[in-house]
């Protein structure tokens, strides 16, 4: 995506090392293991419908609708399309529908973990998927690069701390599950459900008015908040990335108010600032298209 100089804001600081790999998760989670999905059935999706999405909301399977390969990996591994390189052009052009499920006694485990470890479980899982049934072998390399920080803005914290609710947020395109904890996110809005910090960082870094750029969480606040952010999103970067359909395109050119920067700001109390990241990067080595059943 194109970068857009006129929103960086904030100073230049400290290098700092960003990793997104098996063993992290594994380090970060407890999760002892990668547990593989005992059924899968993949599909191509010629539909040329827009819509697509990745769905874990329940407990006892993956279901993938319509979705790129090269995004399966930015998931599986959780980076963004820049950390990947490599690879033959369909991963970018072929579209799936992917139905893997997991043995009952997995399933009931799973309902037991908090929806940010089963994430977690499903991302391995998924990274098994891609190895076994598209044959996927990645290299790493790590390169520096300029990155977000997130941090609490001089004038402290706007946020409310999670209320017990599985209210769905309004329309929007869901970036996390559909129940209970939740992100949902439409062109200039993003609203969240029992959601920590770590997890606005996430969706943040893939809004196109950050120039394709990752954030890292560093306010320091542990807790899980509800919130809604509302900025006029960038109608430039939206007409030229890969998000541009018509009526995205109009919703954008059409609408008003504060950047993502000050609104962040302003409605949240926090602050994206300009750093450099050692980030992981992930070469494609081998990668071949999958057998339907």
């Amino acid at each position: 995506m194109l970068k857009h100089s006129t929103f960086l804001i904030g100073t230049l600081i400290g290098t700092f090392s960003l990793f997104s790999s098996s063993e992290n998760y594994r380090q970060k989670t407890g999760v002892a293991s990668r547990t593989r999905f005992e059924v899968t059935s993949i599909k191509a999706n010629g539909s040329g419908s827009p819509a697509h999405f990745i769905d874990y909301s329940d407990p006892s399977r993956l279901r993938v609708t319509n979705e790129w390969v090269k995004e399966l990996i930015e998931f599986a591994y959780e980076v963004q399309a820049f950390q990947i390189s490599g690879g033959p052009a369909w991963i970018n052009s072929s579209r799936y529908d992917i139905d893997a499920k997991v043995d009952d006694s997995i399933a009931a485990e799973f309902q037991k973990l908090p929806i940010e470890r089963r994430e977690v479980q499903m991302r391995l899982m998924l990274q098994s998927l891609l190895a076994d049934r598209f044959g996927l072998r990645l290299g790493y390399r790590t390169k520096e690069v300029p990155v977000y920080t997130l941090v609490v803005a001089k004038s402290g914290p706007k946020l409310t701390p999670a209320a017990s609710s599985s209210a769905a947020p309004a329309d929007g395109r869901v970036s996390s599950a559909h129940q209970g904890p939740m992100i949902m996110t439409s062109v200039g809005r993003i609203a969240a459900k029992d959601m920590p910090l770590s997890s606005l960082a996430e969706v943040l870094e893939r809004q196109p008015e950050l120039g394709s750029r990752l954030v890292v969480d560093q306010t320091g606040l542990k807790g899980k908040y509800d919130f809604t952010l509302q900025f006029a999103p960038d109608g430039a970067r939206l007409m030229h990335g890969a998000n541009s359909e018509p009526s995205v395109r109009e919703q954008a050119l059409t609408s008003s108010g504060p950047s993502i920067f000050t609104a962040i700001q302003e409605q949240l109390g926090l602050k994206l600032e300009l750093a450099k990241g050692a980030v992981q990067t992930l070469v494609i080595e081998n990668i071949e298209q999958p057998s339907e059943n």
